[in-house]
């Protein structure tokens, strides 16, 4: 044990189906306890971590960021395998850096990027079951982006906002957004300097309204202005969402990871 404290940064990914969220609550299953258990065991110390993104009950992640400090001294390999070998298959560490004493996962963060995934076809999924949202009824997904475009810049996003959410104020800069459909797949990808309590999923199903064409896109834009949530659609399920990407600094070298191979980026606005 060292008496100098170094400070660690995690890439994780997660199925979030099985869990009740990120943060750590009473009598409830969740991400964070685990993993700072996993932790704890090969430090053989207590840890305690810090993520960029809390995601919700049901919310998965392919590119979350996590911080912690510790006295050990263990070379990152023997952190990112000793880590694993204690976690369960819904969670593995992806990567490992010791990190300067002024990075913070959450604080230094510049922008975070989510996916939400919809099936969209008569019949539900089975493989796909809790990784999708599924939606039988067709959805136009071209309606769907440029409703979603005027998102774009920074906006009072309270008509998108739970109403148990505890963010200081509701101001959001939406850096990215687009709507693209793939067969029967359709991806809604934003990115922001930070996200509301069910932000993006409250999004997800203000689109759906007009992809269903129940709602012209330009309703969205109105009921952004309304700032008023019981203007905006249902709260879209969390199957069907991932934190796909978290973007720091350059200096502190964590360029966001290809989560997906396939990613078209010229479709989905460039997330660079």
């Amino acid at each position: 044990m060292s008496d100098v404290v170094q400070r660690y940064a995690i890439g994780l990914e997660y199925d979030g189906s099985g869990f009740r969220g990120w943060q750590k609550q009473r009598e409830a299953r969740t991400l964070q306890p685990l993993v700072e258990e996993a932790l704890s065991r090969v430090a053989d110390e207590p840890i305690e971590v810090v993520c960029a993104g809390r995601t919700d009950a049901g919310v998965h992640a392919m590119a979350q960021v996590i911080h912690f400090d510790t006295r050990a001294v263990r070379d990152p390999r023997a952190w990112l395998l000793g880590t694993n070998s204690h976690l369960g298959s819904e969670l593995s560490v992806q990567w490992v850096r010791p990190m300067p004493a002024d990075f913070h996962a959450r604080f230094s963060a510049r922008w975070r990027a989510y996916r939400y995934l919809i099936l969209n076809r008569l019949t539900r999924p089975a493989v796909l079951r809790r990784r999708v949202t599924w939606i039988h009824r067709p959805l136009d997904a071209e309606a769907m982006h440029l409703a979603a475009q005027c998102l774009l810049g920074e906006h009072d996003f309270t008509s998108f906002r739970a109403l148990g959410c505890q963010a200081r104020h509701p101001r959001r800069e939406v850096q990215a957004v687009s709507v693209y459909r793939r067969g029967e797949s359709i991806y809604l990808d934003i990115r922001a300097n930070a996200f509301l309590h069910h932000m993006v999923r409250n999004i997800a199903g203000s689109l759906m309204c007009v992809g269903r064409g129940e709602q012209p896109a330009h309703w969205l834009s109105q009921v952004l202005a309304a700032r008023d949530r019981t203007q905006a659609g249902v709260t879209a399920p969390p199957d069907g969402l991932y934190l796909v990407g978290v973007g720091y600094d350059p200096i502190f070298g964590l360029q966001p990871p290809e989560v997906w191979p396939a990613y078209d980026r010229e479709a989905q606005g460039g997330f660079s």
